[in-house]
């Protein structure tokens, strides 16, 4: 006899919404998008699934502030009317040292609570989750994610607590792999730099040192036995022909390859997009009829840009940088421009800081000319126009 088959089960409303909400999050991470970018939309996801008035997250720094801090449910103006990143303090303080989540029910009533800005919305119920990584064996706080002011309920509950500790996990992965980012960078940086001292000392130094002993025979010899001088004098020729070789081949092999191989634009293009991925500024990247430069030039531009944009992403903390790429029938010109702290530029031309020197000489060695404009808390700007030759 005929049955009916079992009606399938429907998976309610509320929870599909759920799951949607949390795949976006995860999605988040594994497409490897902008730090920032990420955060954010965590964030959002946090606020809308608990049903809260604000949600925010905050990654400290090493001063005492925030490297990031993302809101969601605060309007521009708001923001603004705000004021300066907030401090690590009160409860933020105590988030970003304890690895407890925080349940609270009136966020004014707990003692550890200090105090926020004028124009800051009132919080009153609050939920907050550390976010924990892995790096090392002790579990390390990153930052803290935080809600407040659940709607329609006086307080946030258990199930609350345990989906906010979900997208604290994803946050921790985003944050970790930008950490993992960063130390794989310096570390392909320490073993470039090893690599040239050891081709600089197993070649170019022992020519060196040869050169140098038979120029001192020769010197010896000039008098007593001019022939033998001038027999020497052309090992000093044949040794100095043979070091100039040996530096050109090395500088040779320090071009990036994919510079010889698709050209500046596309190398810096790279380069901006894989920033983007792994950063919570957002970098814009503009070309503007650049022709085919020689390789030397193609290079310097490529290391001025890298220079800086990495003093825009990692000293002057920017959140908006701009890349631009653009040439005529007369030059080439690179302008990098970030929103970051700034500085003064006297000061920095006196003590060579953020690597002002080497972008200097990049630009002497191919006949370009570089500006520096910054202003404390203003921004700054680098300009380095190259003619064609």
């Amino acid at each position: 006899m005929w049955q009916r088959p079992p009606a399938a089960s429907v998976i309610p409303v509320d929870s599909r919404r759920t799951l949607d909400e949390l795949s976006a999050a995860v999605l988040a991470v594994a497409e490897h998008r902008s730090v920032r970018d990420v955060l954010q939309t965590i964030v959002g996801t946090a606020r809308t699934l608990l049903d809260c008035e604000y949600a925010a997250l905050g990654v400290p720094d090493d001063q005492g502030g925030f490297a990031e801090f993302v809101v969601d449910g605060i309007t521009d103006e708001q923001w603004a009317a705000i004021g300066p990143l907030p401090r690590q303090h009160g409860m933020l303080g105590v988030m970003l040292s304890d690895p407890t989540p925080q349940r609270l029910r009136d966020l004014h009533a707990d003692p550890r609570f200090r105090w926020w800005p004028a124009a800051h919305p009132n919080l009153g119920a609050f939920l907050g989750v550390p976010i924990t990584g892995s790096l090392t064996d002790d579990d390390e706080i990153l930052g803290a994610i935080f809600l407040a002011n659940p709607n329609g309920r006086p307080e946030f509950s258990d199930d609350d607590e345990r989906l906010l500790g979900v997208l604290a996990a994803h946050a921790a992965i985003a944050l970790t792999n930008a950490r993992l980012f960063e130390q794989g960078r310096e570390l392909t940086l320490i073993q470039e730099r090893q690599r040239i001292a050891r081709e600089l000392h197993d070649a170019v130094a022992q020519t060196l040192f040869s050169l140098r002993l038979t120029t001192q025979a020769a010197a010896a010899l000039v008098r007593r036995d001019p022939d033998r001088a001038i027999a020497e004098l052309e090992t000093v020729t044949t040794l100095a022909t043979e070091a100039t070789n040996e530096l050109r081949q090395i500088v040779a092999e320090l071009r990036p390859p994919d510079l010889s191989r698709e050209g500046l634009a596309a190398t810096l293009g790279a380069r901006v997009a894989l920033l983007n991925r792994v950063h919570g500024a957002s970098i814009t990247y503009t070309i503007e009829g650049c022709p085919k430069l020689a390789p030397k030039v193609e290079e310097a531009m490529l290391r001025v840009a890298e220079e800086a944009l990495h003093n825009a992403l990692q000293h002057a903390r920017a959140t908006y940088v701009t890349v631009a790429l653009r040439g005529d029938d007369h030059h080439s010109t690179l302008e990098v421009h970030d929103d970051g702290r700034g500085f003064d530029t006297a000061t920095a031309n006196a003590s060579h800081r953020l690597g002002l020197a080497s972008m200097r000489e990049r630009s002497h060695a191919v006949h370009g000319r570089i500006t520096v404009a910054s202003t404390p808390g203003q921004g700054t700007t680098i300009r380095l126009e190259v003619p064609h030759e």
